[in-house]
């Protein structure tokens, strides 16, 4: 597998795989018509390729067997108020962070990581911060692992429901390979 930063020309496929990635995890959890309203504001060429033009995102792309299986969409801007704790004075967060279901558990999604957590620190941040479902118990051990901890919690709002996330912080002292 090979990470990459994406390229403007990714947009599209960008779109697809983001889509995809966001539809498979939470159809069934988030009533249809709320995830569809928000499928359509937060995904598609139009919406990437902004992202991918904004100079305070990156976007980290897996790509296997030249499919594209997943990605680290990471955007420099303040923390969530009042969650993120001394010393983090420029972090980073990671927006969304999503591998294709035949990839997880195969150590991509460490690898993309890593690969993420790496790219904060080369641009100078010094911790990262990320926002994960307060029920996605899977999600909250991989963080875990990684050395993410909690900082708080924030309200995530879907159509016209609320959704708690708890904030993870990772400070970047540690280096990576």
């Amino acid at each position: 597998m090979l990470i990459r930063r994406a390229l403007p020309a990714d947009a599209e496929a960008f779109a697809a795989l983001a889509e995809r990635l966001w539809r498979g995890t939470y159809t069934g959890l988030i009533p249809a018509p709320d995830l569809e309203a928000h499928l359509a504001e937060a995904f598609g060429p139009a919406q990437q390729a902004a992202e991918l033009a904004d100079g305070a995102c990156r976007t980290l792309l897996l790509e296997g067997g030249g499919n594209l299986l997943g990605y680290a969409l990471l955007k420099a801007h303040g923390p969530v108020p009042g969650t993120l704790p001394a010393p983090f004075t420029k972090p980073l967060e990671v927006v969304r962070f999503y591998l294709d279901p035949t990839v997880q558990g195969t150590g991509a999604a460490r690898e993309l990581m890593e690969a993420a957590l790496a790219e904060a620190a080369g641009a100078g941040h010094d911790g990262v911060w990320l926002q994960v479902w307060e029920h996605n118990a899977r999600g909250r051990r991989f963080y875990a692992k990684l050395g993410f901890t909690p900082a708080g919690t924030t309200v995530f709002q879907v159509g016209s429901r609320e959704y708690h996330d708890l904030v993870l912080v990772h400070g970047l002292e540690i280096p990576f390979d």
